[in-house]
């Protein structure tokens, strides 16, 4: 007797037990915060009990063991940091996150429980978030709440993408200026663009008040 063909049907996709999630075909077997095949790691797991997968908590500055601040992490990084045993929690901002085994408070601030070298910069790395960080969130041609980066003198121009030619400016002024020299559209700084000194502060963006002591 002729055997059964085969059932042919859509294959069924494993979901991320991670995040719950199906990752695409080529990753069918990875499993997000941890190795191929393998379960999440307990940090993990523990900070989405903890947290919820699209927790929006905030977030938390991480300092080297030396108490150098190094980088600004959502608060589930830290969290995993800390459950993990790799960080300490230095402050908090009084919100105690509790699951079914654990409880924690939410870290504004963890400390490394190690020493990670970070390489000399000369200079701040130049990006939006700096120019702005570094302009006050201000446009330097009209005082307004900022919204692009122009260059003074425009790339098509000539000018350099550079601090000394980068300020933040509001939609109207960039618009206005576009490819065109400041006098030529009757335009003048508020102030003139220089190079910033503190790098760090600059590239974490807007600062929580916690953070200051040690910045």
């Amino acid at each position: 007797m002729a055997a059964e063909p085969a059932r042919v049907g859509r294959a069924r996709h494993r979901r991320c037990s991670g995040c719950g999630r199906i990752p695409p075909p080529s990753l069918q077997n990875y499993t997000c915060g941890s190795p191929s095949g393998q379960a999440p790691a307990a940090g993990f797991q523990e900070a989405l009990s903890i947290l919820g997968p699209r927790s929006e908590v905030g977030r938390s500055l991480v300092l080297n063991a030396t108490l150098q601040p190094l980088a600004v992490v959502p608060a589930r990084r830290a969290v995993v940091l800390v459950l993990k045993e790799k960080a300490d929690i230095v402050h908090s901002d009084g919100i105690v996150f509790r699951s079914a085994r654990v409880q924690i408070q939410a870290p504004s601030v963890v400390r490394l429980r190690y020493f990670v070298r970070v390489p000399y910069r000369a200079q701040a790395a130049l990006s939006r978030r700096a120019v702005f960080a570094r302009d006050g969130w201000m446009c330097q041609y009209f005082g307004k709440a900022a919204e692009n980066v122009d260059h003074i003198i425009p790339r098509a121009r000539g000018g350099s993408h550079s601090w000394e030619n980068v300020v933040a400016a509001c939609r109207r002024c960039n618009s206005r200026k576009e490819s065109r020299l400041m006098h030529e559209v009757g335009m003048t700084l508020l102030r003139p663009p220089v190079i910033p000194r503190d790098g760090l502060r600059l590239s974490l963006g807007r600062l929580e008040p916690e953070w200051e002591p040690y910045l």
